[in-house]
């Protein structure tokens, strides 16, 4: 853990104001700091596009701070810092409009970050526009989405976290779609593919809305985001989805409703398995992890992974659900080497 020891003025200045920089004055090089902060949120009026951001945590008391940013995202994990000590971290954050779910509202412009946590303090800050950046783009529906708003969270919310500077999610995935879906609107598929550049992954999860799509289909509908990917010279990695909770009376998931086979008896975690197979995608199989760890847990101990008690849910993640899916998905991204260990986080 890299320390450092700065004048307690610099801690102090953060609490003072909050002051936007003009987007037309934002010459695209120079660092922007912490005079765009207050003592609990930062604004930086900077164009859509992609931003490292190297942030010192700590204060002349004991600390703890987390980072969010735009819709929701967690952006760096609660880091603790002790009374009188600086702890540096970055990571690199991408800005777009909408800022969310991509057929949802705006949001607002420039790049909006949140100062969490049980005890925030933030020493100093430094966003610059981000150089040799590897992009991960997620394709999804509601369990992978930046959900807009409490309780509800989604892997893809939550796996910016994990991922140190030089790696940032674009996350295009969309409450409510399905393969078919994704596919037709312009404002999804067609939107995503032209950003794909080389050696950019795309994470592929789609199923929970596939409720009326017939084999063929579907399978046919995952090979063309497979083959549209593979065209923009991108990676894709296909991602089978995580259960819903519904368990048998034997402690064990249901096979039809909670494993995701739809009523015309299509197995998406199967087909997807399947594509993979035949094309040579990775496979991030997290319908397999997701049922060993609910079935582990258990009726009672799986409920806090979703809403269920707050909402009845058995589909959509809590915070610490996500949170806990999301690492399932950042330990399959280093164990097949798509991502670095060097670039993601571990603690």
């Amino acid at each position: 853990m890299r320390r450092f020891t700065l004048a307690a003025p610099a801690a102090l200045a953060i609490a003072t104001f909050l002051t936007a920089v003009p987007v037309q004055a934002y010459d695209g090089h120079r660092a922007l700091g912490p005079e765009n902060c207050t003592a609990t949120a930062c604004h930086f009026d900077v164009p859509p596009g992609t931003y490292d951001v190297r942030v010192v945590l700590g204060g002349e008391e004991p600390s703890s701070t987390a980072i969010t940013g735009e819709t929701r995202r967690s952006l760096l994990p609660e880091t603790a810092v002790a009374a009188g000590e600086r702890v540096a971290r970055s990571f690199t954050v991408n800005v777009r409009t909408p800022e969310g779910e991509p057929t949802g509202a705006d949001g607002a412009a420039g790049l909006d970050l949140v100062l969490g946590g049980s005890a925030p303090a933030l020493a100093d800050i430094r966003v610059t526009p981000a150089r040799h950046t590897r992009q991960i783009f997620l394709v999804g529906d509601s369990t992978v989405c930046d959900q807009p708003g409490d309780p509800y969270s989604a892997w893809g919310q939550q796996l910016p976290q994990f991922l140190r500077k030089g790696v940032s999610v674009a996350n295009y995935a969309d409450s409510g779609e399905s393969t078919v879906t994704y596919l037709q609107n312009p404002q999804l598929w067609a939107t995503v593919q032209p950003q794909i550049r080389r050696g950019d992954l795309v994470l592929i999860q789609l199923a929970h809305n596939d409720k009326q799509t017939d084999e063929a289909t579907y399978r046919a509908n995952l090979e063309t985001l497979v083959d549209g990917v593979r065209a923009e010279g991108g990676r894709p990695v296909l991602v089978t989805p995580i259960v819903r909770r519904w368990f048998n009376s034997d402690g064990t998931l249901n096979n039809g409703t909670a494993l995701l086979v739809n009523g015309l008896g299509v197995d998406h975690p199967a087909v997807t398995r399947s594509v993979a197979a035949a094309k040579g995608v990775p496979l991030i199989d997290l319908t397999a992890k997701t049922k060993a760890l609910v079935e582990t847990l258990g009726v009672e101990a799986s409920k806090a992974l979703y809403l269920y008690n707050e909402k009845r849910d058995n589909t959509h993640t809590s915070v610490h659900g996500a949170t806990v899916y999301a690492g399932l998905v950042r330990d399959e991204l280093t164990a097949q080497h798509l991502v670095p260990q060097g670039k993601v986080r571990v603690g």
